[in-house]
């Protein structure tokens, strides 16, 4: 999913944290800080890490009134260390105060998932499979959070409910099985270039996706033994997807089982913010 810094859903997320934390105004810096006083200020990270957010900067001192200068040192999707220098901004001090937490919330929570999300697409390197996000993500920032696992090397699943069919287990019992669940997607005249996948938990429903024209398959909660057994069983005939419970420490155990893909909703709900300071220093005349 190529990533909009200026999409509308971004620009609003940015627009809400402000209003969250700046609310009425900023009383302390207002109250502590000459308004003609010009900063530089750092965001530095205090630990190894994969960038990721450090271009909404741009967007949020752009809200507050703007800065004299913006520079981006690690862009999001590289590496950084610890002591290294994500990005400089300069202008009002009284500006950088103002927008310091927000940014570094979004640099903080978005490196954090990058950041996870490199360990689980390194835990498989070399393996043929791809590590992919899932939907579990914080309500109102999933357009960002699916940024962050990108920047991290997972591929992206489908953003919503909108641009791809996943028919899991409570649409195949809705539906009557497997093989009604698939016939009544086709008969709805999907559109052209909508993936279908389709989720089979035992056998017997493997080989019934397989032979009502299944093309994605979503084999969930097997063993590593079992999913090297499922996926030489499909032989190609469909691409194939493992979840549930993919645990970092088992995940390379999946991977050379065969799967062409491997989905990890921890990537979003369970990474832990990074450490990323804002230090500032005074403009000297």
């Amino acid at each position: 999913m190529p990533f909009d810094v200026r999409h509308p859903e971004v620009v609003d997320a940015v627009r809400r944290a402000l209003a969250e934390d700046v609310g009425g105004g900023d009383l302390t810096t207002l109250a502590t800080v000459d308004e003609r006083i010009t900063a530089t200020g750092r965001f530095i990270a205090r630990q190894a890490m994969t960038v990721c957010g450090v271009e909404l900067l741009e967007l949020v001192f752009e809200e507050l009134g703007g800065v004299a200068f913006l520079g981006i040192h690690i862009p999001s999707g590289e590496r950084a260390s610890d002591g290294d220098v994500l990005a400089t901004v300069r202008g009002k001090a009284q500006t950088l105060l103002t927008g310091e937490r927000v940014a570094l919330n979004f640099q903080q929570r978005l490196s954090g998932i990058a950041t996870w999300t490199r360990r689980h697409a390194d835990a498989v390197a070399g393996t043929g499979c791809r590590i992919l996000d899932t939907r579990k993500t914080t309500p109102g920032l999933r357009r960002l959070e699916k940024w962050a696992t990108a920047s991290g090397g997972a591929a992206n699943h489908r953003l919503g409910l909108f641009d791809a069919i996943l028919i899991k287990n409570n649409h195949i019992t809705a539906a009557g099985g497997v093989r009604q669940a698939l016939e009544r997607v086709k008969a709805a005249g999907v559109p052209e270039g909508v993936r279908i996948e389709i989720e089979v938990r035992t056998h017997a429903e493997l080989e019934e996706a397989l032979t009502f024209g299944a093309e994605h398959l979503l084999l969930d909660n097997l063993t590593p033994a079992e999913a090297a057994e499922w996926v030489r069983f499909v032989r190609g005939r469909a691409t194939t997807e493992l979840s549930g419970g993919m645990k970092l420490e088992h995940l390379r155990e999946y991977a050379v089982a065969g799967a062409d893909f491997i989905s990890v909703g921890a990537l979003t709900h369970s990474a832990v913010a990074v450490d990323i300071n804002f230090r500032v220093s005074l403009e000297t005349a």
